[in-house]
């Protein structure tokens, strides 16, 4: 493990952890390290820092460390650390928080296959109000390179009529594009 200065590091995110603060509406620093957050995560054995040590790593000033880490992509919000926290920090609302600041960086090295997901799927939805299965898969094998990944279920998939050529639209596809300018305009 390397020897950190934690005022210096402190000194030098000062700005990003008030801004941190400003959009999640949450305070690292009130969290004490008892680490019933990592203890109740079920993705934690995902995760390269459970949730307590991103914690412990926001109050030190470690923001290129979390920013750049894969934990702030794999947690799937469930809340589970939010709920047992004793401080009533809502880590969940933090680490999406730092996925939104993250992803406008254009930090997702470690986690490239989540945001080419995420891309792909949240497009879905805004094209055509639900998920469109065939054009998910096509774009996650496009974006990732691996051209043949899951044909071996998708075709028998398709054979089987479980999965259509063509996307559906939702009716009310345009109240769903309205959301998503909406969302565009608020800073997503």
């Amino acid at each position: 493990m390397r020897e950190i200065n934690v005022t210096q590091s402190l000194d030098k995110n000062k700005d990003f952890l008030q801004k941190l603060r400003e959009e999640s509406g949450q305070n690292p620093g009130q969290c004490f390290q008892c680490m019933k957050c990592t203890g109740g995560c079920p993705f934690q054995f995902t995760m390269d820092y459970p949730p307590s040590q991103i914690m412990r790593m926001l109050q030190d000033g470690l923001v290129d460390e979390v920013l750049n880490s894969f934990t702030i992509w794999t947690c799937a919000t469930c809340a589970t650390c939010t709920t047992r926290c004793p401080r009533d920090i809502d880590i969940a609302k933090l680490m999406d928080t730092l996925r939104v600041i993250a992803y406008h960086k254009g930090i997702y090295s470690k986690a490239k296959n989540m945001h080419v997901f995420h891309t792909t799927f949240m497009n879905s939805v805004k094209n055509h109000g639900r998920l469109y299965e065939i054009g998910l898969a096509l774009g996650l094998n496009l974006g990732t390179g691996n051209l043949m990944q899951d044909t071996d279920v998708g075709l028998p998939m398709f054979l089987k009529g479980k999965i259509s050529v063509l996307p559906h639209n939702i009716k009310g596809l345009n109240e769903v594009k309205k959301l998503y300018d909406y969302a565009k305009k608020i800073g997503e």
